[in-house]
C-alpha cells in the first residue's frame, strides 16, 4: 500500500501544480479591461472601465448566466449575448458599407462581398488596445454599430422579450442599461479581437462566426486529436491491467448468513440525522416542480399554460432555484449519509454530536430559504449592486447564492467536517484492515469541507476569466472530484460493514480508483474554460487530461455485473436490493451521461460548435441527476434501510426506480438530445449565433420536439413522487418509532 499512497500523493500534488500554474497564466493573459473605449475620429469616450465593471455587476444582478449566456456559459432560452452582439455588429457594418454600392450586402457580387468582408475582418479582428494609455480605439462606423446594438438590448431588457423568457421591465434604469451594454461590448470584443501579436482571439476564436473569420483554431484541432489518441491508448492499458490483475491477490470473503447491520443499535445522533432525509425529499419535489416551470418557459416565454407567471416567478428565478436546489438536495443526501455512518465507524457516540447535527440542520434551512429569497429580491432589483453580491444573486450557474450565504455554508461544512472527521480518526487509530479505506475517507471529508472555499477566491469586481476559473474549482473539483472520492469510499465502507468486501481489498481498490479518476479529474477542470478568455494552456491541458476522465468508465459493465452479483450471495442481501439497484443505475448513467454524453462535448473541436447548446443540457441532466442524484438517493435508501427493521413493501420503490430511469432517458432521447443535434448542425452551417436564435428554437419542428419532452417528464415525475413518498413515509415512521 505504501507505493499506492505515494502514487496518490504524487498524482494529486502534480495535478494541482499544473492547475495552479494554468491559473497564474489566466491571471496574466486574461483579456484587458480598458480604462476607456474611444472613437478614433472624435476622441469621444464611449465606455470606461467603471462602466464595464459595473455592467458586469448589473448582469449578475439580473441573473447573469441564468438569462442567456456569456462566452457560452449559461442558460439555453435567450441568446448567447456575445455571439448575438458580434453577428449584429458585423451585419450592421456590412450593410452600411454596402449602401454606397447601391445594393444590400447579400445582393452584391462575390467580389464586392469579399472586399467588404475583408474590411470587416480587418476592423473587428485588429487589436487596437494601447498598453500604455490602456484604451481601445474604434472607428466612427463601429461606434454607430455599437449604438444600434445598445438600443436593441436596452429594448429587450426594458420592454421584455417573450421568446427569450425575459419579462417586461426586467431592467429599466438607464444607467444600468448603458453599463450592461458596456459589459456586453467588452466580452464580445474579447471574443472577436485577436490577442496581441497572435492570430486567435482572447477566447480562441470562439464563437464560430463566418462573417469575421472566427473559425476553430489550430490548437483546438491538434489537442482534440491528441486527446482522442490518448483516450484510446489509456483504455487499452486499463483493459489490459484489469485482465492481468483480475482477482489477483484478492482476499476471499465469507459472507455471513445473518445481516451484520441488523445488530446495529442506533445512537441519538443517528436518529437526529433522519430529519435530513425527510428534507431531502421535500427539496427534490420542489426542484422538480421548478424544473417543470423552467422548461415550460422554453415554449411559452412569459406564461405557464396561459397564466402570466413571469410577473411573480420569472424564468431567471425558476432556473436559478431549479439548479441550486439540485446541488442542495444532492449535497444534503451525501453529507447526511456521512453523519449517519460516522458512529458506525467509531463504534461510539461523541459529545455534542447531536447538538452539531441539529445546528447544521437549522443552518441548512436558513441558507436554503434565505438564499432563495435573496436571489428573488436581487433579480427584481430591490437590492443595490453590492448588497446583491452579498445577499442576492451572484449570477454564476450552480453558485448563484450571495456571498454571505456562501460563507455561512462554508462554515457549516467545516462543522460537518469536524463532526464526521473525529469519528473517522477513531477508526483509523484502531489500525485494523480498514485503515487505508478510512484514511481515504477522511481525505475526502477534509477536501469537501475545505475546497468549498475556492468559491470565495474571487471578489465583487473580479474579471470574468478569473471568476470562471474559480467557479469551476467549486463545481468540478468539489462536486465531480472530491465528492466522487467520498462516494466511492462510503459505498466501499458500507459493503465492508456488510461483510461483502474484505476491508484490506476495499482499501487498496478504492485508493487505486481515486488515483485513476483524480489523474484526469483535477487538471480536467480546465475543459470547462477552453473559451473563457483563457490562454491556449487551458485547451492543451484540459483536452488531454479530461479525456482521461472517461477511461475508468470503460469497465462500468463489469462494475454493474459485480454489484448485481451481490444480490445473489445471501437472502438477507436482498433487503438492500433497491439501494444496490440505485448504485447499478449510477454505473449506467456514469457510462452514458458522464462518459458518452460527457465526451461528446469534451474535445475542444466539438465544444467549439456546441458549447451552451442543448447537448450540454443532455450531459448536465444525465450526469448531475443520473450519477450524483441517483447516488444520493441510493445512499439515503441505504441509511433508511438500516434504520427500518420492517420488511419493505417495495412496490412504490419499484415504480419509482424504473420511472426515474426510463423518464430521464425518454427526456433526453425524445427531446433534449434532438434539439441539441439540430442546434449543432445549425451552428456548424450558419454560425453559433443562429444555433441560439429564436428563429431556430421557435421553428415549428423544434417546438414539436420541445413538447415531446412531456413524455419523459411525466414518467420521471411519477418516479420522483413514488421515491419521495416512500422515503418520507419510512423516515417519518422511524422518527416517530412506529412501524410502517
Amino acid at each position: 500500500m505504501k507505493k499506492i499512497w505515494i502514487g496518490f500523493i504524487a498524482v494529486v500534488a502534480l495535478s494541482f501544480m499544473i492547475l495552479i500554474w494554468v491559473g497564474v497564466k489566466i491571471y496574466q493573459e486574461q483579456p484587458p479591461i480598458p480604462e476607456q473605449v474611444i472613437v478614433e475620429q472624435t476622441e469621444e469616450v464611449l465606455f470606461t472601465k467603471a462602466h464595464i465593471m459595473r455592467g458586469q455587476n448589473v448582469w449578475e444582478s439580473i441573473g447573469g448566466m441564468e438569462v442567456g449566456s456569456i462566452w457560452g456559459h449559461g442558460s439555453y432560452v435567450a441568446p448567447d449575448w456575445n455571439a448575438d452582439w458580434i453577428h449584429r455588429e458585423a451585419e450592421f457594418l456590412l450593410e452600411r458599407w454596402a449602401r454606397p454600392l447601391g445594393k444590400p450586402y447579400k445582393e452584391l457580387s462575390e467580389e464586392k462581398k469579399g472586399m467588404l468582408k475583408g474590411r470587416l475582418v480587418s476592423q473587428i479582428k485588429t487589436n487596437t488596445y494601447d498598453t500604455i494609455s490602456k484604451t481601445i480605439s474604434i472607428s466612427q462606423d463601429r461606434k454607430e454599430a455599437i449604438v444600434a446594438n445598445m438600443q436593441h438590448y436596452s429594448s429587450i431588457f426594458s420592454k421584455g422579450h417573450e421568446e427569450y423568457a425575459i419579462p417586461k421591465e426586467m431592467l429599466t434604469d438607464a444607467s444600468k442599461l448603458h453599463d450592461l451594454n458596456a459589459f456586453f461590448f467588452w466580452t464580445s470584443w474579447a471574443a472577436s479581437t485577436n490577442r496581441m501579436e497572435d492570430v486567435i482571439t482572447y477566447t480562441s476564436n470562439w464563437p464560430y462566426e463566418p462573417l469575421i473569420n472566427n473559425t476553430v483554431s489550430d490548437d483546438s484541432l491538434i489537442w482534440s486529436g491528441f486527446s482522442v489518441i490518448l483516450l484510446l491508448l489509456c483504455i487499452s492499458l486499463m483493459v489490459w491491467y484489469h485482465i492481468k490483475s483480475q482477482h489477483a491477490n484478492e482476499e476471499q470473503v465469507e459472507v455471513p448468513s445473518i445481516n451484520p447491520l441488523s445488530s446495529i443499535v442506533l445512537v441519538r445522533s443517528q436518529k437526529a440525522v433522519l430529519k435530513y432525509f425527510f428534507i431531502v425529499t421535500l427539496l427534490i419535489v420542489l426542484q422538480v416542480v421548478l424544473g417543470i416551470v423552467t422548461v415550460h418557459y422554453a415554449v411559452e416565454g412569459q406564461a405557464f399554460f396561459g397564466f402570466e407567471l413571469s410577473k411573480f416567478l420569472p424564468y431567471t428565478i425558476s432556473r436559478t432555484w431549479h439548479t441550486q436546489l439540485a446541488i442542495f438536495w444532492i449535497a444534503t443526501a451525501w453529507l447526511a449519509t456521512g453523519l449517519f455512518i460516522a458512529p458506525i465507524i467509531s463504534g461510539k457516540e461523541m459529545k455534542f454530536q447531536v447538538f452539531g447535527i441539529n445546528f447544521l440542520f437549522i443552518a441548512l434551512l436558513i441558507i436554503v430559504v434565505g438564499s432563495m429569497i435573496g436571489e428573488w429580491l436581487g433579480v427584481k432589483q430591490y437590492l443595490d449592486l453590492t448588497l446583491n453580491f452579498f445577499f442576492g444573486h451572484q449570477g454564476y450557474e450552480y453558485m448563484d447564492l450571495g456571498r454571505f450565504w456562501q460563507i455561512f455554508l462554508a462554515i457549516g461544512l467545516i462543522l460537518w467536517m469536524f463532526l464526521v472527521g473525529r469519528h473517522i480518526v477513531v477508526g483509523i487509530k484502531r489500525r485494523d484492515d480498514s485503515r487505508n479505506l478510512l484514511i481515504l475517507f477522511l481525505i475526502s471529508v477534509i477536501a469537501i469541507g475545505s475546497f468549498f472555499f475556492s468559491g470565495l477566491m474571487y471578489g465583487e469586481n473580479s474579471s470574468l476569466s478569473v471568476i470562471n476559473y474559480w467557479r469551476w474549482w467549486l463545481v468540478h473539483l468539489w462536486v465531480e472530484g472530491f465528492f466522487e472520492v467520498f462516494a466511492t469510499a462510503v459505498i466501499a465502507l458500507l459493503f465492508t460493514k456488510m461483510k461483502l468486501l474484505h476491508e484490506k481489498t476495499a482499501g487498496r481498490v478504492t485508493v487505486l480508483s481515486a488515483i485513476i479518476f483524480l489523474a484526469g479529474g483535477i487538471i480536467g477542470t480546465l475543459h470547462h474554460i477552453y473559451f473563457s478568455g483563457t490562454p491556449v494552456h487551458a485547451i492543451a491541458f484540459g483536452a488531454t487530461f479530461s479525456a482521461l476522465e472517461v477511461v475508468p468508465l470503460t469497465l462500468v459493465g463489469y462494475e454493474i455485473w459485480e454489484n448485481w452479483s451481490l444480490l445473489k450471495l445471501k437472502d438477507w442481501v436482498r433487503q438492500y436490493k433497491w439501494p444496490i439497484y440505485f448504485f447499478l443505475s449510477v454505473s449506467f448513467w456514469n457510462m452514458l451521461g458522464a462518459g458518452i454524453f460527457g465526451f461528446l462535448i469534451n474535445p475542444p473541436v466539438a465544444l467549439y460548435y456546441i458549447q451552451g447548446l442543448n447537448t450540454t443540457a443532455v450531459h448536465a441532466h444525465t450526469a448531475l441527476f443520473g450519477v450524483y442524484g441517483m447516488l444520493g438517493m441510493g445512499l439515503v435508501l441505504f441509511c433508511v434501510r438500516i434504520v427500518s427493521k420492517t420488511v419493505w413493501d417495495d412496490r412504490l420503490l419499484k415504480i419509482g426506480f424504473w420511472s426515474l430511469n426510463i423518464g430521464l432517458l425518454a427526456m433526453m432521447v425524445f427531446s433534449v438530445l434532438p434539439q441539441g443535434i439540430i442546434q449543432a448542425i445549425a451552428s456548424m452551417k450558419h454560425g453559433y449565433w443562429y444555433a441560439r436564435s429564436s428563429e431556430l428554437l421557435y421553428s415549428p419542428s423544434v417546438q414539436i420536439i420541445k413538447w415531446l419532452r412531456m413524455i419523459g417528464d411525466i414518467i420521471f415525475s411519477v418516479g420522483i413522487g413514488c421515491f419521495c413518498w416512500f422515503v418520507a413515509k419510512e423516515t417519518l415512521f422511524s422518527m416517530l418509532g412506529r412501524k410502517s
